[in-house]
C-alpha cells in the first residue's frame, strides 16, 4: 500500500534563504520562507545580518529559539498561521520591530513573555486567533502602538493597557467572550442605544419610515464596518482553517457578545 504523501517540506538552507531574499519597493531586504512546511526555525537565518523583513508564515513551527533576539535587524516578523504556543524571553530584544504578525497560532496568556513590553516601536501588533484570555501588564509601555488586533481569542474582559495607549486607533476585539458590563463598552452601547432611539423618535414624528428609519439602518451598518482589514485575518492564512476554528469555538463556548471597536 503506498505510503500518503505529508505536506510538502523544503529544507532552508543559508545558500536557498539568500536567493529568497528580495528588495521591496520601500528598499527593505525581505526575507520570504511562507507556506514550506518548515517545522523547524531554521538557524542558518541568524547568519543573515541584513535582513530587515522575515515572513516565516503558514508553516508548522512549534517553537521559536531562545536567542530569537539576536536578529536585531528586523523591523518586520510575520509568524502566522504555525503552532506556537508560548515565545522566548528574548523577544523582547527585538527592539526595531514595528509590525509583528503572531496571529493564527496556539498563544495562551502564560506564553507571553513580559519582555514584549520592549517593544516600544512596535506601531502593529496582530494576536488574532489564539488562546489568549489576557495580556501582560507591560503592554502598557508599547506607547507607539496604532493598531492590535485581538479577535477570536478568550478575552471576557478588555485588557486594561490599552487605556494608557494615546496612539492606538484601532482595535479588534470581534469574537470574544466580552461580558460588556464594563464601563467603556456600556459607554459605548448605552450611545449606540441612545442614538437609535432618537432616530426612531425622529420618524415617528416625521409619521413615515423615510429618513428616521434609514438612519436607524447605518448606525448599525456603520458597526459593522468599524473592523479593520489589516486586523480582521492574517495576510495569507486559509479561510477554511479560520472557519473550522470558529464553528470549534462556537461549540465549545456559550454565545458570545460583539462589543464596538474602541479606540
Amino acid at each position: 500500500m503506498p505510503k500518503k504523501k505529508g505536506a510538502k517540506r523544503t529544507k532552508v538552507t543559508l545558500k536557498t534563504a539568500k536567493k529568497a531574499i528580495k528588495t521591496t519597493p520601500d528598499g527593505r531586504r525581505r526575507l520570504t520562507l511562507s507556506n514550506m512546511g518548515i517545522t523547524v526555525f531554521p538557524k542558518c537565518l541568524f547568519k543573515l545580518t541584513n535582513v530587515e523583513e522575515l515572513d516565516l508564515s503558514s508553516n508548522m513551527i512549534e517553537a521559536l529559539p531562545n536567542n530569537i533576539g539576536a536578529l536585531s535587524t528586523l523591523t518586520l516578523l510575520d509568524l502566522h498561521s504555525n503552532k506556537l504556543q508560548s515565545l522566548p524571553e528574548s523577544m523582547g530584544n527585538l527592539l526595531g520591530l514595528t509590525h509583528l504578525n503572531l496571529a493564527n497560532n496556539c498563544l495562551t496568556s502564560g506564553g507571553l513573555p513580559s519582555s514584549l513590553g520592549r517593544l516600544i516601536n512596535l506601531t502593529s501588533l496582530n494576536l488574532g486567533l489564539n488562546q489568549l484570555k489576557a495580556l501582560p501588564p507591560t503592554f502598557e509601555h508599547l506607547e507607539n502602538l496604532q493598531e492590535i488586533g485581538l479577535y477570536d481569542n478568550l478575552f471576557v474582559k478588555l485588557p486594561e493597557f490599552l487605556k494608557a495607549l494615546r496612539n492606538l486607533t484601532k482595535v479588534n476585539i470581534e469574537r470574544n467572550p466580552l461580558t460588556c458590563a464594563q464601563e467603556d463598552i456600556e459607554g459605548k452601547t448605552s450611545e449606540l442605544k441612545e442614538n437609535i432611539q432618537k432616530c426612531e423618535a425622529q420618524r415617528f414624528k416625521t409619521g413615515c419610515g423615510g429618513d428616521g428609519g434609514e438612519r436607524s439602518g447605518d448606525l448599525f451598518e456603520e458597526r459593522k464596518k468599524m473592523n479593520f482589514s489589516g486586523l480582521m485575518t492574517p495576510n495569507s492564512v486559509a479561510r477554511m482553517n479560520q472557519d473550522v476554528w470558529r464553528i470549534k469555538r462556537k461549540l465549545e463556548s456559550k454565545k458570545t457578545i460583539t462589543c464596538p471597536s474602541i479606540c
